[in-house]
């Protein structure tokens, strides 16, 4: 069943990324959602695209989309869509945002699909199966301490009302590790961590749609994650930490210290 689901999912994922690239670089009309939340043309017609292609195929399925496309059933099934992860990149030309689809079922995680259009990278996953990238296997880095890590964070849309907040935890984890990255699209930094090619990460407010896909391949490929405290992640919470397992604890002992 799930290989039909996935199928679906590749399908899916790829026509948004075509529309996405359509408009990559083009000047196109962007709106703010808040003071630092921007959505674009592009990221409609993406979301558009998506859903009808999954309800076409799946009428009875839930599904829920950022740009606000929600369908309510009595399904266990429900699609959790991100037409354009890392819109202010798009929006200003820099080549890093991806599209994903995250499958749960029963209100469990079973599915993920990141697509990377620039770099025409898939990430996919289903539960007991394995992550891969565009087919082939990927797993976590080994990575054994912080000071050697990698790691990658991104802010909340809150962070001109709270800067000290995330600017204190920033500093401490920039103190223990190697170095940090902020790339600025939430999907591909825990597809990178999946990937071994970040060792970590964390960030305050990420919604469902950022990391419902990527919790899924981020566990499949064996990293590890919680919330802030070490207790069991939820994609519906406001805490994100991730790691390939092996610096998970040394990671939490610095939001400890810090929180």
């Amino acid at each position: 069943m799930y290989g039909d689901f996935l199928k679906t999912a590749e399908e899916a994922v790829r026509t948004g990324g075509e529309i996405l690239m359509k408009y990559f670089g083009q000047p196109i009309d962007v709106e703010f959602k808040g003071e630092v939340d921007l959505v674009t043309v592009a990221d409609r017609l993406s979301e558009e695209a998506i859903v009808s292609m999954i309800s076409s195929k799946y009428p009875d399925h839930q599904v829920i989309a950022e740009e606000g496309t929600i369908k309510n059933s009595t399904s266990p099934y429900l699609w959790i869509i991100d037409p354009l992860d890392g819109t202010t990149n798009y929006a200003h030309a820099f080549p890093c945002f991806a599209v994903s689809i995250g499958l749960e079922a029963s209100g469990r995680m079973v599915m993920g699909v990141v697509y990377d259009p620039v770099r025409d990278e898939c990430f996919t996953a289903v539960e007991g199966r394995g992550a891969c990238l565009n087919g082939m296997p990927i797993h976590v880095s080994e990575i054994g301490s912080l000071d050697k890590a990698l790691l990658a964070t991104g802010f909340p849309y809150d962070r001109r009302l709270h800067p000290e907040k995330y600017l204190d935890l920033f500093k401490a984890f920039m103190k223990k590790a190697q170095e940090i990255r902020r790339p600025g699209a939430a999907t591909i930094d825990l597809c990178y961590l999946a990937a071994g090619r970040l060792d970590g990460f964390w960030e305050y407010k990420l919604k469902p749609w950022d990391v419902a896909a990527a919790a899924v391949i981020v566990r499949e490929a064996g990293g590890q994650m919680s919330d802030f405290k070490g207790g069991e992640f939820n994609i519906y919470g406001e805490e994100t930490l991730a790691s390939n397992g092996k610096i998970h604890e040394e990671m939490l002992e610095v939001l400890s210290i810090v929180g």
